[in-house]
């Protein structure tokens, strides 16, 4: 997905090199979801760690512009995981904040008729849904996303898991979750299951239900 393409001449290049990818504003202050993520967790997650990858995604481009202008296949080939791992971080996380809402705008809130049907035929109810997500995410070894997605084959949801910052490509994203330790651990220290139950209480089903309305 963040593949430059060759060109032929240096100007069609040249305007790849301008673009630069920026950090998203949240609709939410960085305390807003207490008592459920810290305002510490949110402060560092969001303006440090996020940062990191959208910095590091614009050098690893910048880097494969000069690489196609020069012909050099070898620099070309050898950026594409940290263009894979730092781009997936910049998308997973930008779908991860509007995922989130505080309590009194509605967080945790489940309202829209569609979405819990759907939820309800392909995963017998919400409580159900919960256990099963919860379950295979904190599965995950080490540091990886569990996802609600939509499959367009099928027309139905389904839960599944990425490693790292690998973003989901076989189904539509409409909820993920961040279970990189940075995401709960001065918080929840280990217990991964507790930031897992935790999260329900802020997840913006909206956002969720908007996105499932795009792709349904």
């Amino acid at each position: 997905m963040f593949s430059i393409i060759a060109r032929r001449s240096k100007s069609a290049i040249a305007p790849l090199a301008r673009f630069n990818h920026t950090l998203p504003d949240l609709a939410f202050d960085y305390n807003e979801l207490e008592p459920f993520i810290s305002a510490e967790i949110m402060q560092l997650h969001h303006s440090k760690h996020h940062q990191t990858y959208i910095t590091n995604l614009n050098v690893a481009e910048e880097k494969a512009v000069t690489a196609f202008e020069k012909k050099d296949l070898t620099t070309q080939i050898s950026l594409q995981q940290v263009m894979k791992f730092n781009g997936g971080g910049h998308i997973n996380h930008s779908i991860f904040w509007t995922n989130l809402a505080p309590v009194k705008n509605g967080g945790g809130e489940l309202s829209d008729a569609s979405l819990l049907q759907a939820i309800n035929r392909d995963f017998g109810s919400l409580e159900s849904f919960k256990t099963q997500f919860a379950a295979q995410t904190v599965a995950v070894q080490g540091s990886g996303w569990g996802w609600l997605g939509f499959n367009t084959a099928t027309k139905k949801l389904e839960i599944a898991t990425t490693f790292n910052q690998d973003p989901l490509l076989h189904l539509v994203p409409l909820l993920g979750v961040d279970v990189w330790e940075h995401a709960y651990y001065l918080q929840y220290k280990n217990v991964r299951p507790d930031y897992l139950k935790a999260i329900w209480n802020v997840v913006n089903w909206k956002n969720v239900a908007e996105r499932y309305h795009k792709v349904a």
